[in-house]
């Protein structure tokens, strides 16, 4: 089964640590990131607001939509922060290209590393609602610089799949960049490719005929599009979220390796379990643990060898919870 290497750095809002670097001088540690996902990485925290100059504690501030511009103002006394935190995240989004990050979790809402649905208010004077249609400065940016990196708030990762998903891509992408960081050849893709084939599946079968013929066309191709190319395409499959059917289809696939060895009682449990776990009477974790039980018992290289079966290590539980 997959052994996962220790090590992997993973940006995060140092308020999500515990540091006490919120415009209130509080923090929001989060203890799912810190106690159980904690272990299995190296945190690279930022705070943008403190790095880039705002003090502790300091008056709060908003994303401002004035005249087509995004600026970042204080909320009472409406100071502009906007030259200040741009200049220092271009240089800091520059800076953490050399951290060798395989994610990055940030502060939901926040005005500096919001990801999504961050609140942009209209220009001083006017009173209408704020959208939730903005994104934090930093965070943009960062996106923007690494759009293959895993980036997640941790407001979302409450959510068991999104979990799941995300610390999946963590995962995927230390993997995927392993792969092309030494001298790499068409044979080392492929058979990169062949292990990965039943997690694609599971995400995006399209994306997996896709990525089959790219690897495929491999000779022919310049080495640099090549390595662009997959990366771009791996990493966007795994952000399209795995389904309940897809998973389904995936375990009775891998049933078919060993079904000529099963007995009909165990063949007709198996598939049972899979259409319970389909149907929502059971977590992923057991249709899995039963596949993996009947690969071992039974020797199947090929399965044996599917990253699948094992994408992130099993302490986290993950699949326990989807």
């Amino acid at each position: 089964m997959t052994a996962f290497l220790s090590g992997i750095r993973v940006g995060i809002s140092a308020c999500l640590l515990g540091d006490e670097v919120r415009f209130d001088g509080g923090h929001k540690r989060d203890p799912f990131l810190i106690d159980t996902f904690g272990p299995y990485v190296d945190w690279v925290k930022v705070c943008p607001e403190v790095e880039s100059g705002m003090g502790i504690p300091r008056e709060s501030i908003r994303l401002v939509e004035d005249d087509g511009r995004l600026r970042l103002l204080t909320v009472r006394s409406g100071v502009d922060h906007t030259t200040m935190m741009t200049t220092w995240t271009a240089r800091r989004v520059r800076a953490l290209g050399a951290e060798d990050l395989c994610g990055f979790v940030v502060k939901k809402d926040s005005p500096s590393c919001g990801m999504v649905r961050v609140k942009v208010y209209g220009p001083p004077g006017s009173t209408g609602p704020a959208g939730r249609h903005g994104r934090g400065m930093f965070t943009g940016a960062l996106m923007d610089a690494y759009p293959h990196l895993p980036v997640e708030e941790e407001g979302r990762l409450t959510d068991p799949r999104l979990r799941e998903n995300f610390i999946e891509r963590v995962f995927a992408y230390r993997r995927v960049r392993d792969l092309f960081a030494p001298r790499w050849t068409i044979g080392d893709l492929v058979a990169f490719h062949t292990r990965q084939k039943l997690v694609l599946m599971a995400h995006s079968p399209q994306a997996y005929q896709q990525m089959g013929r790219l690897v495929a066309q491999a000779k022919g191709m310049d080495r640099d599009v090549l390595r662009e190319r997959y990366m771009s395409e791996f990493m966007a499959a795994l952000k399209v979220m795995a389904t309940p059917r897809r998973h389904a289809n995936v375990l009775q696939h891998m049933v078919g390796y060993f079904t000529e060895q099963l007995d009909a009682a165990s063949r007709a449990e198996l598939l049972q379990t899979i259409t319970d776990y389909r149907l929502g009477l059971l977590p992923l974790i057991v249709p899995v643990t039963l596949v993996r039980h009947f690969v071992r018992l039974y020797n199947v290289h090929y399965l044996a060898g599917q990253v699948y079966l094992e994408p992130h290590p099993r302490e986290l539980m993950l699949r326990n919870h989807v």
